[in-house]
Parts: C-alpha cells; structure tokens; sequence
C-alpha cells in the first residue's frame, strides 16, 4: 500500500472527523462544542485545499450557529479569518465590532492589525504587529511582520523575521513551517536568486510532502528557469489538486513563454470562465485577478479598469493602486495613470514589478528622468525581471 504524503495524511484525518461529525452536529439540540469542531474542520478543509467553494461552505455553517452557541467568541475568530480569505473584509470588521473578547485578545488585535495593513494604515499595521511580537512572541505573529516587510519591499528584514518565526515553531508545525520556507523562496526569487529560492522549496517539500502549494511555487520557479516543459507538467498536476483560476492563468502565460499560443489561449479561457463564475456567485476573491488577466492577457484596459475600481473599493493599498494605475494605462489613461503610480509609490514599496511598471506608466506620460530611474531600480532587485513570473 502506498504511504501517505504528509498533506494526504492531513486531509484524511480532517475528512473523518467531519463524518464522524457530520451535519447532525449543527442540528438541536446543538452542543457547542461539537458544532464548533465541525464548522472548524470545515474550515481547515476548505484552507488546506485551497478551494473557495468549500471555505464559503464552512462560511455559512458558520452564519447557521454563531447565533446558538454561548461566547461565540471563538467563532467570530473563524468568521473573521475566512472572511479575510476571501477578501470580504467588511465581514472582518463586523466580527471584531461585534465581538468584544475577540477585539481583546491577541487573535482579534492580529486580525485588526491586518485590516490596517490592507486598508493602507502601513504605521498603525507595524505598530500592531511589533507590540503584539514584544507581548507574545508568537510565530504567527512574526511572520505577520515579516510579511509586511517582504509587501513593503525590505527583502532582507522579512527573511530575517521569516527565519525567527521558523524558529519558533515545533516539530508538529511543520505545514506552517513549510509555509514560511515558501515565503523565504518568493523573497529569493523576486530578488533573482533562484538557486536559494529552489533550496528553501526543498526544504519546504521535505517538512510537508504532497503539498500542492509546494509545487505551484515549485512550477513558477521552473518557468523562470525557462524549463517549460517541466514547469508545465507540475502546473497541471497542481490544477487537477487544486483547480483555482489564478494557476490556470499562470500556465496559460507560461505556455506564452515557451511559444504554445494555442495551448495559453486554451489555459487562458478555462481561468477566465472561473473568474467570472466567481464574481457572478458574488464572491470579490479574484477582483485583483482580473485586473492582472484583462490588462495583461487580453489587454483591454477598460474593463482592466473596472474590476480595479471594484478591487480598490474593498481595500486600498499600494497593490490596489498600482493595480488601477496600470489598468488605467493600459487604457491609455496615462496621466491618471500617473497619479495612482505616483500614490502606489508613496508608500514606500519596493518592488522589481512595481518599478517595472512605473517605469512604462511615466514613459507614457513624458517622465524620461523617471522612466531611467524606475528602470534602474527594478533591475538593482532583480535583474530577471523580465522573466516569467505569477501574479501573488
């Protein structure tokens, strides 16, 4: 009999113990305690997957008891943790306002922190998180830092943090250690460093085998190598786990890469179908995904525009503006353009693919001094910038 991987195993174990719960746990007489497991395994599932369908499911099993259970605060913590999943923080902030011992403790002030960090409050986030990291020292909490740093640009600061989180984890963490191998390699490989990206892939392969999330990093690092083909074959194995449109998309410009125009076109259409699918059932997750898709698969700035001013109303930051900026070049918008680079910039990111962009936004409208200097800046991080490489 073939042995489990470490992901199979975990998936198993979560699968029995919904059937052994089942949806009776959520009937009456409802006892909390097993409700709250059931809805918390669903929870892990639809995580662990990847799969969005099965993360709005534990959403609404979730909605069917908070209601029922005495101090629910525990399930306004998993509300406001899917929500952030799928984006929807309007949600996150009513389950911190309504819930007064989550605002409290060191999950809710977590999660405020966050909140701050998407909305754009890059201060008050850091401030949250540092002071949560002097109280606690928690691993998660951690890696919060270091992923605000590695957003911001300070590549050197978040591996350093990413490392001290490592530290702090155990022997039975070792998917989140995983986790944050993953992190160290997008940080090496957004600097060019592919061969220390490859080393903290393996290692994050050998803490958590099977991880389909492992592979797709795995995949992108392949096409960057230029290994098409190898990087293919590892997307489509990735898709048949976890069938997400993001990753389709990914194989569709990869196949761009290697010359297969009929292939991409094929991989292309099957993520904007899911796309679209999704915001029809009113979910907002892949708004930032079709931005990327229609300014740089199909080129059509206006509608580019569009799903930008969409994503920009749930949260602006400097991804959103520079989202919309280059939605709006696309458009031939340029000096609009101009304007939301220029507040993308303003916060003090600093990113090859950023100044990648701006650097073509101010060719645009007349900046030649800019356009020299953003493109210096982007090759000074990572000379293969130009390469290929997945929207995050």
């Amino acid at each position: 009999m073939k042995e489990l991987t470490d992901f199979e195993a975990e998936l198993a174990r979560i699968d029995a113990q919904i059937d052994e719960l089942g949806p009776a746990a959520l009937a009456d007489p409802l006892d909390p305690e097993r409700a709250t497991l059931y809805v918390y395994r669903l929870y892990q599932r639809g995580s662990l997957t990847g799969d969005p369908r099965r993360l709005e499911a534990a959403g609404r099993a979730v909605d069917e008891i908070i209601g029922r259970v005495p101090n629910p605060s525990d399930l306004y913590y998993l509300k406001a943790n899917l929500a952030f999943k799928v984006h929807r923080l309007d949600e996150v902030r009513r389950c911190l306002a309504d819930s007064q011992p989550l605002r409290e403790s060191r999950q809710g002030r977590s999660l405020a922190a966050d909140l701050a960090f998407q909305e754009g409050r890059y201060q008050e986030a850091r401030e949250a998180y540092r002071a949560l990291v002097r109280e606690q020292g928690e691993w998660d909490d951690i890696a919060r830092v270091a992923h605000m740093e590695f957003k911001l640009g300070d590549a050197d600061a978040a591996d350093r943090l990413f490392a001290e989180a490592a530290d702090e984890l155990t022997a039975k963490q070792m998917r989140h250690y995983a986790w944050v191998e993953l992190q160290r390699g997008v940080l090496d490989l957004k600097r060019g460093r592919e061969e220390e990206a490859g080393a903290h892939y393996d290692r994050a392969a050998r803490a958590y085998s099977g991880y389909w999330m492992v592979d797709e990093h795995r995949a992108e690092l392949l096409g960057a190598a230029g290994e098409y083909d190898r990087a293919a074959a590892l997307y489509e194995s990735v898709i048949e786990r976890a069938p997400r449109p993001e990753f389709m998309q990914a194989l569709g410009e990869l196949y761009d890469a290697a010359g297969d125009h009929t292939a991409a076109a094929a991989w292309h259409e099957r993520a904007h179908a899911a796309y679209l699918e999704s915001a029809a059932r009113g979910e907002v997750m892949y708004y930032h995904h079709l931005v990327d898709f229609y300014a740089d698969v199909r080129r059509d700035g206006a509608e580019a525009v569009r799903w930008a001013e969409k994503d920009l109303a749930l949260r602006e930051n400097f991804a959103t503006q520079a989202a919309l900026a280059w939605a709006l070049h696309r458009a031939g918008r340029h000096e609009e353009a101009r304007r939301w680079i220029e507040r993308s910039l303003a916060s003090g990111a600093r990113d090859a693919h950023l100044f990648r962009q701006a650097a073509a936004i101010y060719r645009q409208a007349g900046g030649n001094g800019e356009v020299r200097e953003f493109e210096r800046l982007a090759n000074e991080i990572n000379p293969h910038h130009r390469g290929f490489h997945v929207h995050r």
